[in-house]
């Protein structure tokens, strides 16, 4: 295929889509470039379903490639590994929109790889990503339900921008990345400094308006270069297994699903699944899958049809009722915060650590940050749902529900001039079932509050669900959904928030997209459930605490002038290294001239303040100053070392209008170790400092005197050597013979 390029404007930029000239075995390919930045995504499907499959295995990798940046990675190997944290969350955000969009029953292997080739800064290509997958695969002969529109859409002075540049990011109240078809908005993912649900639902829908024009523009795309969609057939389970167990097994599952009890209810619909498969294990043999897929289908049935017909949820309550929750704090002695938040099933065990700025992660990817001083993390053992499994690294659930309580407290976590330290939140999800990221936000926002850390506001967290059933015209929002809710149901809408506003949204659709008017009861039945999860975690404790633990570190920072990062660190790091040595105390020095001093005993931080400050303050005529004496010249004065690399001199008639004798030596009153207070009282032209002696502090000991050898009688020498003129004008010193024209003397031998 020839090379094909299109045109169009997102968010006032020029964007251009290029395809067929380059990945041509790809099933779709683009190329998009905005600015300087450029994206190539390529999408292939696997010809036939691998054996045994049961799910559609839907993979999508957003690469980030150093060299975008002119950067060469810092890893051992000097190149790309393990995607960071911010490329597994890009691939998130690629794909919860599309995968809905896939025909049910597709089980072949499909491939989105998304690849930063060049990135500008003011450019993030993150959502170039998620943009080049949606026409990638719109153009292919992959079956597809899209095409799907996305876009970044920040708030700057009460004005909602799309695709804000870092300027605008940096003033932005709101950062909120949506994707949708042209008829709805099928993924949200937000990050706010407490906005109104009114706010974020102007940005939703500002947004959708954007997201209808990219559709329009893809069809246009997908006209003149799109491949006919392949003919797969598809699995589906056989009308005649379908019939039948339905049949057979209708009200024995009713019975079954009869119990508000969770653990009861699994073993019920367990016990139906054996003796359905065993029913039928001579008439359908080798079709169990069939049949187990039928009672799925069914329960999924009847469950959602108790809720929109009756109002009443698997574990009986109504579609506003929140389940019942207990808190509690300083649970773990020795940590610097502690605290456990308990909602139904679900359980987060969440402890704080504060460290110092040379904590901070240090960051290898795309963006221009590259450290970060708040990081939460979380951890889902297998013995959270019960189950026996080996443990293994985060993965990619683990990153994101992290990444999105991170999200939801970043804009309480004081500024480190406020705070001056590294905080590390981790949840361990101790038991789950259902919204157990936003379980993460609660224990950490009293976790928080338990280390004494000064949150601007607690934020709370709640997990909304969605039943739609098109055919009849019903729906039912419900508030802190459980895990059959969330499986069963069209909607996981996560909201975070503080009693002000909004923090952080993730929205996840099943179905082919929701309107304005879902969002908009969901975002207020939302706000109603969280303020009542915010008054049950008050109950237990309802402001930081005063004091941090005695196990954290103690911290002050002081700013200096980034020129003199260089005094105090001194050559080879000898200043810095003496001022650590006396004072036993960790300094931390960033490029900007903030200096962080932490250590336990609050006696010696203050003194490692103290010289660091005298180190970096210009003296002025009048300071004193208390110092050491370095070195001594009897003939001309003491030199006293005022501050680290930084030297005065007390002149000797200075000395003898302090003892109030004229001195022969200064080793009458001064020797090198003593301590001594002095004042600057002058400075030289050549910038040295003239001292005066205030007060002798403390001396060391002086060597014993010993009787002086009797000089030498004085010869009136000139500048050459020769003594004095005799009575004839000869000189008492003899005189070497000359040399004239390289010869010897006439008396030489």
């Amino acid at each position: 295929m020839a090379l094909q390029v299109f045109e169009t404007e997102i968010g006032g930029r020029k964007v251009t889509v290029e395809t067929g000239k380059y990945a041509g075995q790809a099933n779709g390919s683009c190329i998009i470039r905005c600015g300087e930045t450029v994206v190539m995504t390529n999408v292939t499907m696997a010809a036939s379903p691998r054996p045994g499959m049961d799910y559609f295995p839907l993979g999508v990798d957003f690469e980030e490639k150093l060299y975008s940046i002119g950067k060469i990675p810092g890893s051992f190997k000097r190149r790309e590994g393990r995607g960071s944290d911010k490329a597994i969350l890009t691939s998130r955000l690629i794909d919860r929109p599309i995968r809905p969009l896939f025909p049910k029953g597709l089980f072949n292997d499909v491939s989105v790889v998304a690849t930063a080739l060049s990135v500008e800064p003011d450019i993030p290509p993150e959502v170039f990503g998620m943009l080049g997958s949606s026409i990638a695969l719109s153009i292919s002969d992959i079956p597809f339900g899209g095409p799907t529109g996305s876009v970044v859409v920040g708030c700057v002075d009460g004005e909602y921008v799309i695709n804000p540049d870092s300027e605008q990011r940096a003033k932005s109240t709101m950062h909120v990345y949506v994707s949708g078809t042209a008829d709805a908005i099928m993924m949200v993912e937000a990050g706010a400094h407490e906005v109104t649900e009114e706010q974020i639902l102007g940005g939703i829908m500002f947004a959708h308006e954007e997201i209808k024009k990219q559709v329009k523009f893809i069809n246009g795309i997908v006209k003149k270069v799109g491949k006919k969609k392949l003919d797969i057939e598809l699995y589906h389970i056989g009308e005649d297994i379908d019939k039948a167990v339905r049949k057979y097994a209708d009200k024995k599952l009713d019975k079954a699903l009869d119990t508000f009890d969770r653990t009861e209810r699994q073993e019920n619909q367990d016990a139906v699944q054996s003796d359905v498969l065993e029913h039928f294990k001579t008439e359908y043999e080798g079709r169990e899958r069939e049949i187990c897929d039928t009672l799925y289908y069914m329960t999924k049935e009847k469950v959602r049809a108790k809720i929109l017909d009756k109002g009443v949820r698997p574990d009986g309550r109504k579609t506003t009722d929140i389940r019942d929750i207990w808190c509690e704090v300083g649970v773990l002695p020795r940590t610097h915060g502690s605290a456990v938040f308990t909602r139904g099933q679900s359980q987060a065990l969440s402890i704080c650590t504060l460290g110092t700025a040379g904590d901070a992660q240090k960051l290898d990817n795309l963006d221009e940050e590259d450290t970060k001083r708040y990081m939460h993390q979380y951890n889902m053992p297998p013995y959270s749902t019960g189950e026996a499994k080996p443990l293994r690294a985060p993965g990619r659930r683990e990153i994101g529900h992290g990444a999105l309580a991170e999200r939801a407290l970043e804009p309480v976590i004081p500024s480190e001039e406020e705070f001056p330290y590294t905080i590390r939140v981790v949840s361990e999800i101790l038991s789950s079932n259902g919204s157990t990221s936003q379980a993460s936000v609660c224990g950490s926002t009293l976790s928080l509050m338990d280390a004494g850390v000064p949150i601007k506001a607690p934020v709370a967290g709640i997990a909304m669900g969605l039943i739609k059933d098109e055919e009849k015209g019903k729906l039912a929002i419900l508030s802190d959904i459980q895990g059959l809710e969330d499986f069963l149901g069209d909607m996981d809408f996560k909201v975070a928030g503080t009693e002000k506003g909004i923090t952080a949204i993730q929205m996840d659709i099943k179905i082919k997209g929701i309107d304005k008017q879902i969002l908009t009861t969901a975002l207020e039945q939302a706000r109603a459930g969280r303020m009542h999860i915010l008054g049950k975690m008050l109950a237990v404790l309802d402001k930081p605490r005063p004091e941090l633990s005695k196990y954290a570190p103690k911290i002050v920072m002081i700013n200096i002038d980034p020129e003199k990062i260089g005094d105090v660190i001194g050559k080879q790091g000898k200043v810095i290294n003496k001022i650590v040595e006396d004072t036993g105390v960790k300094i931390d020095i960033e490029e900007d001239g903030r200096v962080f001093i932490a250590g336990i005993d609050p006696e010696m931080i203050e003194k490692a303040k103290a010289i660091i400050t005298s180190i970096v303050k210009d003296p002025e005529i009048g300071d004193q100053f208390v110092g050491e004496v370095v070195t001594v010249r009897d003939d001309l004065g003491a030199f006293v070392q005022i501050t680290p690399g930084r030297d005065g001199m007390i002149h000797i008639a200075k000395l003898s209008r302090f003892t109030g004798t004229h001195l022969e030596s200064v080793s009458d009153v001064l020797c090198v170790g003593d301590t001594v207070k002095v004042e600057v009282v002058s400075f030289t032209k050549q910038g040295k400092i003239d001292l005066k002696l205030v007060e002798i502090i403390n001396t060391v000991p002086r060597p014993e005197k010993t009787e002086k050898a009797e000089k030498p009688e004085k010869k009136n020498y000139d500048k050459h050597g020769r003594g004095p003129k005799g009575k004839h004008g000869g000189h008492d010193k003899p005189r070497a013979p000359k040399k004239r024209d390289n010869k010897p003397a006439d008396d030489a031998e």
